[in-house]
């Protein structure tokens, strides 16, 4: 299979953990979506990553679309079997996603924006939601129990993310939460290789 993603991207950084917490072979296919490739949008028509497509041809796409794809390929490893246990992971997963829009909001206003034209308000907005969720977040950590599941690589992806885009900006005040990446290092050796980065 195929993956079309990034390395700074941390979507794409909880979709490769999963895949290689779950011994699932990937060949990761790094795209710049600004250049609209192809072979992505050929894939993808909104252009977006992660994108995989199977051996079969069959293109999944968003992130979290892919993860219950890999759970059902690896039947049904990457999330808890019982309710419960899994509508909290699912709910933790999207908290993160949505943190990660969040924060991808300010990088884009920044980046791609006139100085003159970006809109601190806006940066302001999107902020105020990260601080809330991440002392949410800090506030009632997840449990790691037996094994490793969808809502811990989303968090592992977030706090990656906040690692390399926001250093200094976050960890004030949330003492727990800068510690888990360290223990999910324990648990998933290979995080410094598969977190976002440069």
């Amino acid at each position: 299979m195929k993956l079309f993603s990034s390395p700074t991207s941390p979507y794409s950084a909880k979709v490769r953990m999963a895949a290689h917490h779950l011994d699932i072979a990937i060949d990761d296919v790094v795209v710049n979506t600004s250049d609209n490739p192809p072979e992505l949008i050929g894939s993808n028509p909104l252009g977006k990553i992660p994108t995989l497509v199977t051996d079969e041809g069959q293109a999944i796409f968003d992130s979290r679309a892919i993860m219950h794809y890999l759970h059902r390929s690896a039947k049904g490893r990457l999330y808890p079997k019982k309710d419960d246990k899994r509508t909290e992971a699912e709910v933790l997963e999207a908290l993160c996603d949505g943190i990660n829009d969040c924060l991808l909001a300010i990088v884009y206003e920044k980046r791609f924006r006139p100085p003159e034209l970006v809109s601190q308000d806006a940066i302001d907005r999107q902020w105020a939601k990260v601080e809330r969720s991440l002392d949410y977040l800090n506030a009632n950590m997840p449990k790691f129990g037996k094994s490793l599941h969808g809502g811990h690589f989303a968090l592992a992806s977030l706090l990656g993310y906040l690692m390399l885009r926001f250093p200094g900006e976050w960890e004030n005040g949330r003492t727990r939460l800068a510690a888990w990446p360290g223990k999910f290092s324990e648990r998933f050796k290979a995080y410094g290789e598969f977190r976002p980065q440069t």
